[in-house]
């Protein structure tokens, strides 16, 4: 059975959620107070769990640890994945700096970028290679997941690169509408777009939605 999209998007939201409420001494949830946290209806929730099986009993809720650990195995997150990233600027910098990766199961393992006052240093324990070094070093250090962060111009080649090296999951924060082959996952990270739907709403002086 295919799983819309949507659905696996919501699924972290749920697995957030339940973090939460597990970090607080929560043992029970209902669907209901599920939904309220999220903004998602209680039926929405029940309808997408019942992709990958029968979870809680209806009028006892459920069970907070237990659905958790349900939804990080269906997501994978109970396992560690390795990640590159090319491109080492400010914004990869931010990205390398970034301690919220590794809790949840992701690991930069390799850096890279094309400039030569970057290339050799040590950037959050990580020493930068050479980007045309790319395939040399993913060979002998294989990763899941690559992150793009580099300028709009050489973000396809780099993805391209990445995808010849075997990685089926990749997170873009350049500004284009990359292409890659059936079978790679390809996540656009691009505030700005953001920004530009939100201006709608404040230009038309309604507020952004909710």
């Amino acid at each position: 059975m295919e799983i819309p999209p949507v659905v696996i998007d919501r699924l972290p939201l749920y697995a957030r959620a339940l973090a939460l409420l597990e970090s607080q001494g929560r043992e029970v949830v209902s669907s209901q107070e599920l939904g309220q946290q999220l903004n998602v209806t209680p039926a929405q929730i029940r309808k997408d769990l019942s992709y990958f099986g029968r979870f809680g009993k209806q009028g006892r809720g459920y069970n907070v640890r237990k659905l958790l650990d349900e939804l990080r195995r269906i997501l994978g997150l109970n396992r560690q994945w390795r990640m590159a990233l090319i491109g080492t600027g400010r914004l990869g910098r931010a990205i390398l700096g970034y301690e919220g990766f590794g809790p949840q199961g992701f690991r930069i393992v390799e850096a890279f970028d094309s400039d030569a006052s970057m290339i050799g240093k040590e950037v959050a324990g990580l020493i930068v290679h050479n980007t045309a070094d790319l395939e040399q070093v993913l060979e002998r250090s294989p990763v899941d997941v690559g992150i793009v962060a580099v300028p709009a111009e050489t973000a396809q080649d780099a993805i391209d690169r990445l995808v010849k090296c075997g990685v089926r999951a990749i997170l873009n924060y350049a500004p284009i509408a990359a292409h890659v082959p059936h079978g790679v996952q390809i996540k656009r990270i691009d505030p700005v777009l953001s920004l530009q739907g939100m201006t709608y709403y404040l230009k038309a002086g309604t507020g952004a939605p909710k």
